[in-house]
């Protein structure tokens, strides 16, 4: 199989520069990141992929079995880099995709020298004296809605989660990016995504790491950034005066410098 055209990966920037390997959300794909990649692409060598089941990637290759688990996602991004023969790859991955990184980096260290999470989130749902932002309950309504009217919950909650309400054009895209995608297999990544604990596997981080929150987001409150920080021994903790969880697109500067800065100082 074709790896680069399954992922319909697309490479820019500076040839043999530094890499960054951009990752996208959930229902979203690498268009998400639009307004940051040409500006790193500036001094470092870009990476951009969908996962399968996203964007243009090759609808044929997909399988619930595979991408019921976030690991399926992680071999995604372990087979783009054995593909372009990459090593010493920031991962910068947004929402579920910094997890799905650190999955990738356990999986093959030998590909990645460094980690940026933005909008991080372990374990969505509260536990004990853990708050992910959810209770059990707020998911399985979530995940209820969403599977009995895909293209309705995406009009109404794209907006939400981008929570930029004086610019209705940032929810609109989210909203389109949504609806661009599969309700059946958006089904299966949503409950990838929710239903996910990933909190264990953060102390398997071993490379320099970023944190990057926004000052108000609904779907990952400032708690978890702040866990996901205490819970990578080394890692540093940026708070972004932004709001929303997608600050890629709605403080597109202020994440490209925070990106940009981390990335120079690594050895």
């Amino acid at each position: 199989m074709d790896i680069l055209r399954r992922n319909n990966v697309k490479v820019t920037g500076s040839p043999g520069g530094p890499v960054v390997m951009l990752a996208h959300g959930f229902g979203c794909d690498q268009n998400m990141w639009g307004l940051v990649a040409p500006a790193l692409a500036v001094e470092f060598q870009v990476v951009l992929f969908d996962y399968v089941g996203s964007g243009g990637s090759d609808p044929s290759a997909w399988s619930a079995e595979r991408y019921g688990s976030l690991d399926g996602y992680a071999r995604d991004v372990v087979e783009v880099c054995e593909a372009l023969d990459l090593e010493d790859v920031a991962f910068v991955g947004h929402s579920v995709s910094a997890m799905i990184g650190v999955r990738a980096a356990a999986t093959a260290p030998e590909r990645f020298s460094s980690l940026v999470m933005v909008g991080p989130s372990p374990c969505y749902i509260d536990d004990d004296a853990y708050r992910g932002g959810f209770s059990a309950e707020d998911i399985d309504e979530l995940l209820e809605s969403l599977e009995s009217n895909y293209l309705g919950w995406s009009a109404t909650m794209a907006p939400v989660i981008m929570a930029n309400p004086e610019r209705p054009e940032l929810g609109e895209e989210l909203a389109n990016s949504f609806c661009a995608t599969d309700p059946a297999i958006a089904r299966v990544f949503a409950r990838t995504t929710f239903l996910s604990d990933s909190r264990a596997d953060l102390k398997s981080v071993d490379v320099p790491t970023l944190v990057l929150e926004c000052a108000q987001d609904v779907i990952a409150p400032r708690e978890v950034g702040g866990y996901v920080h205490a819970a990578i021994p080394g890692s540093r903790l940026i708070t972004l005066d932004a709001t929303g969880h997608c600050p890629q697109l709605s403080a597109p500067e202020a994440t490209t410098s925070a990106i940009r800065a981390f990335l120079r100082e690594l050895p």
